[in-house]
């Protein structure tokens, strides 16, 4: 796994440029899974703590502002967990199946996939991209996780949408996506993985729910 300290937040009109030999921490959640004045509010927050943090001068303003990041990617995670408003599509199990089946297609060929949790608005999803980009892969190096994305969610939205009997969009346009810095900081993203549906009161063990996967036995 290689060692990274960029932090991305990916926005469809302002990419980032994204490590191709990296692991990531990536999270992508449906069309209306979160109310839109509360990620206003939200979003407007952190902006003003991080321009606090680079006003200042001090020293450890990156990993400062990647806290403050982590702080605020935590809120909307509650809020997801809650399910209070939006689809909870995943719910179903044949549209989980569809998502699951997708991730574990790309396995080996767009990345190297370590862990995921499939949420009933959202998915949690923990890769590499070290030297496993096919073919299909070459020419888009700079943005190598925005490509998988956009691939991903567009197939499951056609085959959920298809399962479903609907039109329109599916997965919400943005995604949260972060490059895993070193072992310590992946052993402790993938804990978090794979311990959402607990978290959220889904089930009392993390072995118990069925939409989870961990290529390791200890975590």
């Amino acid at each position: 796994m290689k060692h990274e300290s960029e932090k991305i937040y990916y926005h469809r009109h302002l990419p980032h440029y994204q490590p191709l030999h990296a692991s990531y921490f990536i999270t992508f959640r449906l069309i209306g899974s979160l109310p839109v004045q509360i990620i206003k509010q939200y979003k407007l927050e952190r902006m003003m703590r991080e321009k606090m943090i680079k006003d200042d001068m001090n020293n450890n303003v990156k990993n400062k502002i990647i806290e403050i990041r982590k702080k605020y990617f935590q809120k909307f995670d509650q809020l997801l967990d809650r399910c209070e408003i939006g689809p909870d599509w995943m719910r179903d199990p044949e549209i989980a199946d569809i998502v699951r089946e997708a991730l574990h297609f790309r396995d080996g060929s767009q990345y190297n996939l370590h862990a995921y949790t499939i949420m009933p608005n959202h998915v949690h999803l923990v890769f590499d991209t070290n030297s496993t980009c096919d073919d299909s892969m070459k020419g888009i190096s700079q943005y190598p996780v925005s490509a998988i994305l956009e691939n991903l969610k567009w197939y499951t939205a056609l085959k959920a949408n298809q399962q479903l009997n609907r039109r329109g969009t599916f997965w919400q346009q943005e995604s949260y996506d972060h490059v895993i810095r070193n072992q310590e900081e992946f052993n402790r993203i993938v804990r978090y993985v794979i311990n959402n549906p607990v978290k959220a009161g889904l089930v009392a063990k993390w072995e118990d729910y069925p939409y989870i996967y961990c290529k390791y036995d200890e975590n």
